[in-house]
């Protein structure tokens, strides 16, 4: 076999190893890690849809968890031991504390010292949403803004690429 046929098989072999990262980075643009904690899931799941931590920095996590006896206009009862493990996990997986692309791009437009209290404070969220129409919002299937799997079927899975 020649070398310049060898050189043909492997050239492409070799820019296809070269872009495999770049495809498989490009394919996390939209996700985060999903909520695995079980604690969690069933504390926050149970009256909305479990938001993942890479939404917001830990700060904003400590922070809505300091302030359960009124969450947004609801008393939040957890038993002390499940409070502090839920926030446990909410401030170790949070924005500025994981890497990924989606993470990153929330965190990058939180100022150095925001806390942003809900996740549609976050400077992010509002620009991802802004062509979102109010009608679509406020349509009863959809019921409010924060209802991610009304638009982004695999939301609980941490992928908003839809």
């Amino acid at each position: 076999m020649s070398y310049v046929r060898v050189l043909r098989l492997l050239l492409p072999a070799a820019l296809l190893l070269l872009l495999l990262p770049v495809a498989s980075a490009h394919a996390d643009d939209d996700r985060v890690p999903p909520v695995r904690d079980r604690a969690t899931r069933a504390a926050c799941g149970s009256c909305h849809m479990a938001f993942q931590p890479g939404f917001l920095p830990a700060r904003s996590w400590e922070a809505i968890m300091a302030s359960l006896d009124n969450h947004f206009g609801a008393r939040v009862a957890l038993p002390e031991g499940e409070r502090e493990a839920v926030t446990r996990y909410l401030v170790q997986n949070a924005g500025d504390r994981i890497s990924g692309e989606l993470a990153s791009a929330f965190m990058a437009r939180v100022h150095p010292r925001g806390t942003p209290r809900r996740l549609t404070e976050n400077p992010e969220f509002i620009h991802e949403h802004r062509k979102t129409s109010w009608y679509e919002v406020g349509n009863s299937a959809i019921g409010s803004i924060v209802n991610c799997r009304a638009c982004h079927r695999k939301a609980e899975k941490g992928r908003y690429d839809d």
